[in-house]
């Protein structure tokens, strides 16, 4: 190829890739099972609004003890329902919908027989790899940003909201408080990366997308218990969840940075693991079906 050709050629790389991510994107939010997922995700933040309102409307309290963390907060905040939301769901709900996704990718496609027909494009595997997990990402940050964005319309419906009262101590303006909020939303979903890797790693695997799917989920219940045994202190730092709800430090004033940094360098080594694993396996796959 000379060197006026090169260019041409990645220009014409570039807009198929781009072509592919469209599609791929297109296609994922387009399903039923997505939409579902959506719809079920926004539902939380309305069920725990409801919940806390019929609890707190004779003039009850609602303690800490007895919810998500932040759900004392909720009444003299309705801005406090996006933490908490984000709280309820990241434990099960949210990594739930990304595992589901991440584990249709690949297995989906070869178990409905299209895989062979993507491969036929000149894309190639590694940008069709590539797209599949730019999807499963662009999926974590849509499924975060739908629990956020109904706990706070749920929040401001039923609830005051103005001035927010960090945990630290420390009140900020409502601005503030909302540019917190979607912080937190953006590091929630860059938490679920590692599992996205970990999801289309083993849809890889396996040519059924319920199998691949429910390994994905079975391996995140199982990480999630073992992040409960203090007996395995040695090992839980290590696992992909163990610092999820460490987005309550972005709430203090000043911002504990430690474990928020800690969280996202553990995430980028589970996709640099993960992601390379499955591209491992995904490039030397004999795909006939």
């Amino acid at each position: 190829m000379s060197r006026a050709e090169a260019p041409a050629g990645r220009a014409v790389a570039g807009r198929l890739g781009l072509s592919l991510l469209r599609s791929e994107v297109g296609t994922t939010f387009r399903r039923w099972r997505t939409l579902a997922l959506l719809g079920v995700l926004a539902a939380v933040p309305v069920l725990v609004g409801i919940a806390v309102k019929v609890e707190t409307g004779d003039g009850g309290t609602v303690g800490s003890a007895e919810g998500p963390a932040f759900i004392g907060q909720v009444t003299n905040n309705g801005l406090f329902l996006v933490f908490t939301s984000l709280a309820a769901t990241l434990p099960f709900f949210l990594p739930l919908a990304v595992g589901v996704v991440a584990g249709d990718a690949v297995a989906g496609e070869a178990g409905s027989g299209t895989l062979r027909y993507l491969l036929v494009a000149p894309a190639g595997r590694t940008r069709l790899l590539l797209a599949k997990y730019v999807t499963v990402v662009t999926f974590c940050l849509v499924a975060t940003l739908v629990v956020a964005a109904s706990a706070l319309a749920v929040g401001a419906l039923l609830f005051p909201v103005g001035e927010v009262t960090l945990i630290s101590g420390t009140t900020v303006s409502f601005g503030e408080g909302l540019l917190r909020a979607l912080l937190i939303a953006g590091l929630v979903a860059a938490s679920l990366t590692g599992l996205a890797a970990l999801g289309l790693f083993v849809s890889t695997l396996t040519g059924s997308g319920v199998a691949a799917m429910a390994t994905t989920v079975g391996l995140l219940i199982a990480v999630q218990i073992m992040d409960q045994f203090p007996q395995l202190d040695a090992v839980r730092p290590y696992l992909f969840p163990h610092y999820w709800l460490s987005f309550a430090d972005l709430l203090r004033s000043p911002v504990s940075w430690d474990q928020l940094l800690r969280n996202l360098e553990l995430q980028g080594w589970y996709v640099a693991v993960f992601g390379s694993a499955a591209w491992a396996s995904f490039t030397g796959r004999d795909v006939t079906a």
